[in-house]
């Protein structure tokens, strides 16, 4: 694993602090109990903090080829607006929803059939979700060969988008957090083992 440059570093820190991942017992969708929760929904109440989210973005993006951001909805919505701004790309959204009424677009935004899409997004886990918006944004003609996101929680996501012939980049992976937090004595070294356990599936 490559070591957290600074801006990663104070990322990482900023993101644990804001109470967007969090140690403790949580149920999951799943039913799962994890002892880890990443609740990237909150960074919208930090300004700061989503202004360094959509900068971190920027490193990987510049070596991509593409003519739009698609952010999907809606904890990555703010996110790809960062970004947006950050790296002047101009930006569109698959809705969750179909309007039914006025344009009953399924896509928001101004694109054209055949360019090139980068999908944004906040968090990894299997994928699915990253399917489901792949499919709505190539129904509309639209070309999608990466997807980018904050957390990886490397839970199969890489592996299941590679397969279907897509590259995955991530700014963070869990593992990358975990050993950062352990080192700086940020996270109880209890709850940092007791997480690697369960993200192992042990």
């Amino acid at each position: 694993m490559p070591e957290l440059t600074p801006h990663l570093t104070s990322l990482a820190n900023e993101l644990l602090e804001a109470g967007c991942i969090k140690f403790g017992e949580f149920t999951l969708k799943s039913g799962l109990k994890s002892p880890i929760y990443i609740d990237l929904r909150r960074i919208i109440s930090y300004p700061g903090l989503l202004e360094k989210i959509g900068q971190a973005y920027l490193p990987i993006l510049k070596d991509l080829q593409f003519t739009r951001l698609a952010g999907l909805p809606y904890a990555a919505i703010p996110i790809a607006t960062a970004v947006s701004l950050q790296g002047n790309y101009p930006m569109i959204y698959p809705r969750k929803e179909v309007k039914t009424y006025g344009t009953k677009a399924e896509i928001e935004g101004e694109f054209n059939a055949g360019e090139t899409v980068v999908v944004i997004d906040d968090l990894a886990t299997t994928g699915g979700s990253k399917f489901e918006a792949i499919e709505k944004l190539t129904a509309v003609g639209l070309l999608i060969k990466d997807v980018v996101v904050l957390v990886d929680r490397q839970s199969g996501a890489k592996e299941s988008l590679e397969q279907a012939g897509y590259s995955m980049h991530a700014v963070l992976t869990i593992t990358q957090l975990l050993d950062h937090w352990e080192k700086t004595g940020k996270v109880a070294k209890e709850k940092i083992t007791e997480t690697r356990k369960f993200l192992a599936g042990n």
